[in-house]
């Protein structure tokens, strides 16, 4: 019995300092679900799942981010409609969306409007996108965390061979539904059709379109091998993804947190987007091992001035012409 009570005795002993050697978290007293519309799959996903798991480690559990993939908690739309009105929710959008409610910042989805991770770091030290971001919070309750999340150049994965604008003619080419996206496929030379991102697979399937603009990990993750032949490099969009909260909700936050919560989503952003940056030779390989063709030999330049039009037609010229003056950049 003696030996019993010794070996308890040892053993709440032990416990008792491995507790005071782990880290303490207590019940998060802040919950952010933040949705996207990507899979598990997708470099994308672990990026937000390393956010938050910095976030609460440097918070100590007191701020937790729950993240769904797959639009798990519903459509983008509806839910940057839920964080406007105070909604502990996040999503992963892009400025074609954040341009209905100040249309200006669209352009940061327009066709060649930056070309580098670097160029779309610079950006948000711009008097005119602080005024933007500025607007969206006061007059719209939508919080941007961070806008240095890029997914990569966004090419035509069609089942013909896209060289140069007129090669596009007549085609029906799958794309969002914010004005600058079908403005900026129109502009190129295609039919813009609006789908969701889960619907353009089985579209192109049934042939109701005739394509779609995306990037390699699109390509890969859906595994459009199977239903495209060819993947065109005209690199027309650079696209940059925001990450937005509810003005409300950051609010609610204790300063401390706030500050953890947009350092953790930059650090995050860069590094992921770094990465996908960095496997595009290796998803080159491997959808071309798969059977797609790669075009390569793409006339860029022809692309650039005809991508000119969705800047006329949205009004965009002058407003890119003056965040490029202060970045310093040339036409």
């Amino acid at each position: 019995m003696n030996k019993t009570k010794k070996f308890v005795a040892v053993l709440l002993v032990a416990l008792v300092i491995v507790s005071l050697a782990l880290p303490t978290f207590s019940a998060p007293k802040y919950v952010l679900k933040f949705n996207h519309v990507l899979a598990q799959s997708e470099p994308f996903h672990q990026g937000f799942v390393n956010w938050a798991k910095r976030v609460s480690e440097r918070t100590k559990g007191g701020l937790e981010i729950q993240v769904f993939p797959s639009s798990q908690l519903g459509v983008e739309e509806d839910i940057i409609e839920q964080l406007k009105q105070g909604a502990p929710v996040g999503q992963n959008t892009d400025s074609a969306r954040l341009g209905m409610y100040v249309p200006d910042i669209a352009v940061m989805n327009a066709p060649y409007f930056v070309g580098t991770i670097e160029e779309v770091d610079k950006l948000k030290n711009l008097a005119t996108v602080k005024k933007w971001l500025k607007e969206l919070e006061d007059k719209h309750g939508i919080k941007v965390v961070s806008f240095t999340w890029v997914q990569g150049m966004r090419h035509m994965v069609t089942n013909k061979p896209i060289r140069k604008p007129e090669d596009l003619k007549g085609l029906r080419i799958r794309t969002p539904g914010p004005p600058i996206w079908q403005e900026s496929i129109r502009s190129l030379g295609a039919a813009p059709v609006a789908l969701g991102f889960g619907e353009f697979y089985t579209a192109l399937q049934q042939k109701a379109i005739d394509g779609a603009d995306l990037v390699y990990r699109n390509v890969t993750g859906s595994k459009l091998w199977d239903i495209a032949k060819y993947i065109s490099e005209t690199n027309h969009i650079l696209l940059i993804n925001f990450e937005v909260v509810g003005k409300k909700f950051f609010d609610s936050l204790p300063k401390d947190y706030q500050k953890i919560l947009i350092e953790e989503c930059d650090r995050a952003g860069l590094e992921t987007s770094k990465i996908m940056e960095n496997e595009i030779p290796e998803l080159r390989k491997m959808v071309t091992e798969k059977g797609m063709t790669v075009v390569r030999d793409v006339d860029v330049e022809a692309f650039r001035k005809a991508g000119e039009g969705a800047y006329k037609v949205l009004n965009l010229t002058k407003v890119r012409d003056q965040l490029y003056k202060e970045m310093g950049k040339k036409k």
